[in-house]
């Protein structure tokens, strides 16, 4: 919707809000509005008696009648019934159309069905689109029938009562018969949210006391947030090969906006509990449930429902951002430099032998009596050769336990930098499969297999090297086929599930996605030069 008809459908429901202060018996001699012999009705009917005459009959939110003399009968979101004399056409969106007069053009009804009574005469076309042609056998068409998309729609009449009960009220909900699948929409959301809070406790709260603590901020960052992100759309259309992309960014843009609308439901239940609330009152989900039900109350207030569920989501994506960010600085705050390796390993050189003789477990070899007939430099030289083996075996066993000791104790890559990376291999992927021709619809599977390939082979794919970043194993040992083919299959679980299994880093202590769980891996960062093939 563009922000010109934007603009339109409140000022309409503005002129329809005004309307409603006026008292029945002014309103009621008053209900038709004349401007230039056309007869309009805005959010309520528009009728036409017999033996009167207008130039048209047309009626917004509202259903056009014509008994008398017009040149057309047009209703948007209502239904238009013709049973006396038109020139011109008689039209209907979004409703039916039934004609029992003589009409000079065509009866067309859009998503909606078209009837024919026994003294209609059609001088055109008869056309239904998503609806069907219901004719008397005594009516005449001088033109054609036509159905498109027939009884696809039946009418749409679900839609025309929110429109004229919600949408014209600017409210996203309204105590009105007809509208039962609009409150069953808004409890499973609910419902939803809940479910969010229970699986995603702990990054749920850290979000509220966010909010809580330091709100001034979080709505600057949700209005810098909302300004981003359109230019972030853009740009990624314009680059041509970051269109690929635009289906994650726009999926996670929508997981980001349920998990935030969770945490500002949240925000306001505990408004409403108060902060010395205890045991299972005092539980996240219990929070979003009673804010829920405040909000719901909320959106049948016609103009601030519509102002609530909006201000919800841009808050909610607000939330989510700057709490994200102040977890990054936190993490970058208490990074330190890891503890070099042991300077013995490092050198590889042994200790000292000594004259004592050495105990059987203690790893040291003692001096050894040359056998006889054997030269004192011969022996020597067996025993040196002896020690720099054993010297040579030893630093490396040294060195493969410092290398697993390095892994471990290096910082693990937050989500925004592991985002990154992933966004830069979305690209070289979609470009390499733009041009090989056939493979587009494979972009998934081709992402899977490269990320599986990069893995065994570099500990790293492109875009992992690019920011530093480095898969390894948790227990040490270098990634084999089995752990990156087991990791690569699991990024399609955490995409599945509405892309949770990677918002999950951001809120995960150790900063790991669902693949990283299900492989055993943890994705670390290293320098540059330790980013070395993985065997």
């Amino acid at each position: 919707m563009n922000m010109r008809a934007f603009r339109f459908l409140w000022l309409v429901s503005l002129l329809f809000c005004a309307a409603l202060w006026v008292p029945a018996e002014a309103a009621a001699p008053d209900s038709r509005e004349n401007h230039g012999h056309a007869l309009v009705g805005i959010g309520h009917d528009s009728v036409l008696h017999a033996g009167e005459s207008a130039d048209s009959v047309v009626s917004i939110a509202g259903s056009s009648s014509s008994e008398g003399d017009t040149r057309s009968v047009v209703s948007i979101l209502g239904d238009t019934h013709a049973a006396g004399t038109v020139s011109g056409s008689a039209v209907a969106v979004l409703g039916n159309t039934y004609v029992d007069g003589r009409i000079g053009g065509s009866a067309v009804a859009v998503v909606g069905n078209v009837e024919l009574g026994p003294h209609a005469e059609i001088g055109g076309d008869v056309v239904s689109i998503g609806g069907e042609v219901v004719r008397d056998p005594a009516a005449i068409v001088h033109g054609s029938v036509q159905n498109v998309l027939g009884g696809k729609f039946g009418g749409m009449m679900w839609l025309r009562t929110w429109v004229q009960h919600c949408l014209l009220y600017g409210r996203p909900l309204a105590l009105v018969a007809g509208l039962d699948w609009a409150w069953g929409l808004a409890l499973a959301f609910l419902l939803l949210y809940v479910c969010l809070a229970l699986g995603f406790r702990d990054g749920l709260t850290q979000c509220v006391r966010t909010v809580e603590a330091q709100p001034g901020r979080t709505v600057l960052a949700a209005l810098i947030t909302m300004l981003l992100t359109p230019v972030l759309v853009v740009l990624l259309c314009v680059t041509v090969v970051g269109i690929p992309a635009v289906p994650f960014v726009v999926l996670g843009l929508f997981c980001a906006g349920l998990f935030g609308k969770a945490v500002m439901l949240a925000v306001i239940g505990r408004r409403i509990i108060g902060t010395r609330a205890t045991g299972a009152v005092n539980q996240p989900a219990t929070a979003v449930l009673i804010g829920g039900v405040l909000v719901l109350l909320l959106y049948v207030v016609p103009v601030l429902g519509f102002v609530v569920y909006k201000l919800l989501g841009i808050l909610g994506l607000g939330a989510i951002a700057y709490t994200l960010l102040l977890a990054v600085q936190a993490r970058e705050a208490v990074i330190q430099p890891a503890a070099p390796p042991d300077a013995a390993a490092d050198s590889g050189t042994a200790a000292p032998a000594t004259a004592a003789p050495a105990d059987a477990g203690s790893g040291t070899t003692a001096p050894q009596t040359p056998p006889a007939g054997e030269s004192p430099a011969a022996a020597s030289q067996t025993a040196g050769s002896q020690t720099a083996g054993s010297q040579t075996a030893g630093s490396q066993a040294a060195a493969s336990h410092a290398a697993a000791a390095v892994s471990a104790s290096l910082p693990h890559a937050g989500f925004w930098m592991r985002m990154g990376a992933l966004l830069l291999d979305v690209l070289l992927i979609g470009f390499a499969t733009h041009l090989l021709h056939g493979f587009g619809h494979l972009h998934l599977i081709v992402l899977a297999a490269y990320g599986a390939i990069m893995w065994k082979a570099r500990g790293a794919t492109v875009g992992g090297i690019v920011f530093g970043l480095q898969v390894v194993r948790l227990d040490g040992r270098p990634i084999d086929w089995e752990t990156a083919i087991v990791r690569a299959l699991g990024c399609f679980l955490s995409l599945a599930v509405v892309g949770l299994g990677f918002f999950w880093i951001a809120f995960d202590p150790a900063h790991q996605a669902w693949h990283d769980k299900i492989a055993g891996t943890v994705v670390v960062r290293v320098n540059r030069q330790r980013v070395a093939p993985a065997g």
